[in-house]
């Protein structure tokens, strides 16, 4: 492990704390800077893992009425309502998220154009729906109907196309069904504890046999980090957005999603897993066992592609290798060699046979004695 590795889970948590409870997309932006920054993460685990600093944050932050609402639970309807309507929000992006893991891994997370376009497009979205004139009707996060609690939810399995943001799907879904923005904000703080708390242990789990010490080590870097990062936006983010709202995530967002479609668009990196291709250099090929075979020369064109659960090695501007066609000559017979003069008196010598007619487990040897038998059985007069 080296300090650039170290120095990239660092910035890379930082990052993760600072975007998880806004609205644009933390895995977005990992995935993005990770690309940019060439950082490479055993099965994707880093991005989802340390995401649990961030969730260790928020319950720090509300500790105390969490405690209260686990105290009234037997006593108090209301706080059943609320615990209710937190695990039905829950359950539809539970579902989808373990039915589409692998989809989701292996195609979404490796794209980073994917990512690009949804923080283009969900930061438009968010801009029309936060100037939108809807009269709130739910002011406070604790009273939410189980039905609404329910689209939330629906809203939230959104976010597991990276770059929509889990914290902006469930805004936009609370705010257009008459939710005031506080408490959208609110609501997605709770809801985001069973979500990625169940994401941590489900990436664990389907990582566990790949993660290596030397991975287990960068994940608890990235994981204080994102919980230092993470307590400074928590405890000032519900203020925020009561007197601002959520403009200027959205702007944030097309701003990002603008600047990194023309990123990749200058370096080639419009997709991940393309590959290049690479020629390899001639090589000869003689078939074994006969020195005397025609020599192929063949040329080859090898597409060189990453393994899909792996970032590649960025581009750093070289510019790429013209196609090459794979080439090969045509076979050339050898020239047979003279044969040897005829000693006076002796009888003339036969011509061996051409190669490729010899019978089975013939060899040079078999046509000597051949020809030596013959010359020994010709009559006395003839020598």
């Amino acid at each position: 492990m080296d300090v650039k590795t170290l120095f990239d889970a660092v910035v890379l948590g930082v990052v993760e704390g600072l975007t998880e409870f806004i609205p644009v997309s933390s895995t977005g932006h990992l995935l993005l800077l990770g690309h940019f920054l060439g950082f490479k993460s055993t099965g994707r685990a880093f991005e989802v893992l340390i995401q649990f600093g961030s969730i260790l944050a928020i319950v720090g932050v509300y500790a105390t009425r969490l405690w209260s609402v686990a105290l009234a639970l037997p006593t108090s309807a209301r706080a059943r309502r609320f615990v209710a309507s937190v695990a039905i929000a829950f359950l539809p992006a539970a579902i989808v998220g373990v039915l589409a893991h692998d989809f989701i891994k292996r195609v979404l997370f490796e794209t980073p154009l994917v990512v690009c376009v949804t923080l283009l497009l969900g930061g438009i979205v968010l801009l029309v729906v936060d100037r939108l004139p809807l009269k709130p009707r739910y002011g406070s996060a604790y009273d939410y109907p189980l039905w609404l609690a329910l689209v939330v939810g629906c809203f939230q399995t959104l976010a597991l196309i990276p770059g929509m943001s889990r914290s902006g799907s469930t805004i936009v879904g609370a705010l257009l069904f008459r939710a005031d923005k506080r408490s959208a904000a609110e609501f997605s703080f709770f809801l985001a504890m069973p979500t990625m708390a169940g994401a941590f242990a489900y990436d664990l789990y389907k990582n566990r046999d790949a993660l290596s010490s030397s991975d287990i080590l960068i994940v608890a870097i990235g994981f204080v980090a994102a919980f230092v990062s993470a307590l400074l936006v928590v405890r000032r983010l519900l203020d925020f957005v009561s007197h601002h709202g959520y403009s200027v995530f959205a702007w944030w967002r097309i701003a990002v999603g603008i600047v990194g479609i023309a990123a990749l668009w200058f370096t080639g990196g419009l997709g991940f897993g393309g590959g290049s291709p690479v020629a390899t250099p001639a090589v000869e090929q003689q078939p074994a066992g006969d020195s005397d075979a025609p020599r192929v020369v063949t040329t080859t064109t090898i597409r060189v592609t990453p393994p899909p659960s792996d970032f590649p090695i960025r581009d750093t501007g070289s510019a790429p290798l013209p196609p090459v066609t794979p080439v090969q000559t045509r076979p050339v017979e050898s020239a047979p060699k003279p044969a040897p003069a005829a000693q006076a008196g002796a009888a003339p010598a036969q011509t061996p046979p051409a190669s490729g007619q010899l019978g089975s487990g013939s060899s040079v040897f078999d046509q000597t004695f051949s020809i030596f038998d013959n010359k020994q059985q010709q009559p006395q007069g003839a020598q």
